[in-house]
């Protein structure tokens, strides 16, 4: 090693970088050695961390060690971490290189940073800027990290350029959205900061397989969150002051009227990533007090050709709903509250019903998947395209099979049941808690009996319960009190199986890893019709169901537990019994 000139002024020279005046101050070098090699890295044209471990001066490891002292952050041996077990897509690959970081890990809404030059407040902003993001740094060796960094970046850069090769863009043929042509406007919607910030949370979004983007403005606070199986989590939290053009940005590219901010608008858009991938997002505005409140459902084509089995039917309930659609006519409903799924399941149905020689229309608001060989019709009720409308347009389109995207009203119900008697299949949902409870809601709409009777010949009641990692699910004893309060009977606690807690790992959310469906599937029996016919109550059609072997949401969320599929805990929550 160099001899070191440890002659040191009592105030070091404010034109070194802040990591040349910590090891100043800390005795390690002297003010002229700092400045000599200052010089030389301006020079060259490099780092002053790079010239000052290349000359030998100070060592990778003792840097660390007194950076560690001297800015009280941990010390973090770098050999230890697999590059593989990385977090992946939370900080841009260009300023790992440029700073010489890597993201470690999240908590919460702060990233672990490790870094040889903790002074560096130029690359804690950008760090902070680029993610929305805190910083806590920890210390790494400097020759350690830069291998680390090689490594790290070239997996992300494989990865990304996997995920969504060299194209990623909007549809935007759009011009006639704009309607206020002020230079205001055109730099609200044209902010290049902007525009990358919605690019950046787009592709999180996708990347994370989030299932919304909720963007909140608040009095002194603006926040963005996503929902990853089924729960909001606070991702971002951007300048108050991009409210206003993120939202004009979204409008624009939606479609929507950027100049109208007082009542709730609806759009859609497009997003391009790759050559043959387009992903659509259902976009809605709502005014609120402090600023436009903005949700983007995330609509991906794909889960509808995820076929029948990936949705997570057991045996005897997949072959319930297969002889079901294999009807002629009749109608079948799906049903469950907003987010569990029925969309899904309904496209699924479809996508297996959808041949050459079949004639399907379809009735939504909105459309959101998009599916070749079927005819979509958006319903528009302000222009007066209700689905009792589209309906009656859709009996002399000759179809074979109908599917109205909700039964809301008496005349919607009653055209759906006349073509479900009148040789058509049709399939529709309705917002119930179960499938017994489905029937009498028909009834209070208006409903007679025996037109229910005559026309439904299944009900499908869903839930979306979240997947246990299955990286990190650790196994758990619970009392068999417990067991039996939750539902279980003494026949299936006979049997050895293992219950699961969720624990969380890098590779999860919280110890959970996408969603698994929880089903009721009811084929509407002769008895059940019977029920039916003399106006029975749901806790009678409740009770036939179970004599004819049809599980309860919680039985069915019980056996996904017994599985290992999910935790008792998640079952508890998702399901009422």
């Amino acid at each position: 090693m160099a001899a070191v000139d440890t002659t040191q002024s009592e105030s070091p020279s404010t034109a070194l970088p802040g990591l040349g005046r910590a090891l100043v101050l800390a005795g390690k070098l002297g003010q002229k050695s700092a400045e000599d090699i200052y010089s030389k890295a301006k020079s060259s044209r490099t780092s002053f961390i790079a010239e000052l471990t290349g000359s030998g001066v100070v060592s990778a490891s003792d840097l660390a060690h007194t950076m560690s002292s001297a800015f009280g952050a941990p010390l973090v041996d770098l050999d230890a971490i697999d590059p593989q077990r990385l977090p992946k897509g939370l900080l841009d690959s260009k300023i790992c290189v440029d700073y010489r970081v890597v993201v470690l890990s999240k908590r919460n809404n702060r990233l672990i940073v490790a870094t040889a030059d903790p002074s560096d407040q130029q690359a804690a902003e950008k760090i902070k800027f680029a993610t929305q993001m805190g910083v806590d740094w920890v210390i790494a060796e400097y020759d350690k990290l830069l291998k680390l960094v090689t490594a790290n970046v070239a997996t992300a850069s494989e990865t990304m350029e996997h995920i969504i090769g060299s194209e990623f863009e909007f549809d935007e043929s759009m011009a006639e959205a704009v309607t206020d042509s002020s230079d205001a406007t055109v730099s609200e919607v044209e902010d290049a900061p902007v525009v990358k910030f919605l690019h950046k949370m787009l592709l999180d979004a996708f990347s994370m397989r989030a299932s919304d983007l909720h963007f909140e403005p608040y009095e002194h606070n603006y926040r963005v969150r996503f929902r990853i199986d089924g729960e909001l989590r606070e991702i971002a939290s951007p300048p108050i002051a991009i409210k206003d053009k993120l939202a004009s940005r979204i409008k624009v590219i939606s479609r929507m009227d950027i100049s109208e901010k007082r009542v709730p608008q609806d759009g859609k858009m497009k997003l391009k990533i790759g050559p043959d991938r387009v992903i659509d997002f259902r976009v809605s505005t709502l005014p609120t007090l402090f600023g436009e409140k903005i949700v983007i459902r995330i609509l991906d084509p794909s889960s509808a050709r995820l076929g029948i089995d990936a949705l997570g039917y057991e045996p005897e309930e997949k072959e319930r709903l297969v002889q079901a659609i294999g009807r002629p006519y009749g109608m079948i409903l799906v049903t469950g509250p907003t987010g569990s799924g029925k969309t899904v399941s309904l496209y699924t149905c479809l996508n297996m019903l959808n041949k050459p020689g079949v004639n399907i229309a379809t009735a939504e608001d909105p459309c959101e998947i998009n599916l070749p060989g079927v005819n979509q019709v958006n319903v528009n009720e302000k222009a007066g395209l209700t689905f009792a409308v589209a309906l009656k347009s859709f009996l002399r389109q000759d179809p074979d099979i109908i599917m109205v995207g909700e039964v809301r009203d008496l005349e919607t119900a009653d055209i759906s049941i006349k073509a479900a008697q009148t040789g058509h299949l049709v399939l529709s949902t309705l917002h119930t808690n179960d499938a017994p409870t489905t029937l009498t809601r028909m009834r209070n709409m208006g409903i007679a009996p025996f037109n229910i009777a005559s026309s439904v010949i299944l009900i499908t009641a869903q839930r979306l319960a979240r997947r246990l990692c299955p990286n990190c699910k650790t196994p758990i004893d619970i009392t068999k009190k417990v067991l039996i309060d939750a539902g279980y009977n003494d026949d299936e606690l006979k049997d050895s199986w293992v219950s699961y807690r969720a624990v969380g790992c890098s590779m999860c959310n919280n110890g959970y890893k996408g969603r698994v469906g929880l089903y009721q599937v009811m084929p509407i029996s002769e008895e059940i019709q019977r029920i039916i016919l003399r106006d029975g109550n749901a806790m009678e059609i409740a009770e036939q169901a179970k004599r004819e072997g049809v599980r309860t949401l919680r039985q069915a969320g019980l056996h996904k537990a017994k599985l290992g599929l999910t935790s008792l805990e998640e079952v508890l929550a998702v399901t009422n019994e």
